[in-house]
């Protein structure tokens, strides 16, 4: 349905145009997400809470984390802190 968000192993999310693309995913326990900077500005992506950050990643490069506890994750670029983003873990 529009607007829903399935669960899956893996999600991808695309950074371009100063925004994560797709701004909320949703994976399974386990699962892993995959932000790649298809941007020409660098960008990172910063857990809200300080659990995860990448570093800076500039255009082409890809960052992964696996996330293993059930929860919402939220993130934001630590360059441009307006960029925020949403990982949501479900069992």
């Amino acid at each position: 349905a529009a607007g829903s968000v399935e669960a899956t192993e893996a999600a991808a999310v695309t950074i371009s145009g100063m925004r994560y693309d797709a701004p909320t995913v949703s994976v399974k326990k386990g699962g892993v997400v995959t932000w790649t900077n298809n941007g020409a500005m660098p960008h990172t992506v910063t857990a809200n809470n300080g659990s995860f950050g990448s570093p800076q990643l500039g255009n082409g490069a890809s960052w992964s984390r696996t996330f293993d506890e059930i929860g919402t994750f939220g993130y934001y670029c630590s360059l441009h802190p307006g960029m925020r983003g949403t990982v949501v873990v479900v069992d």
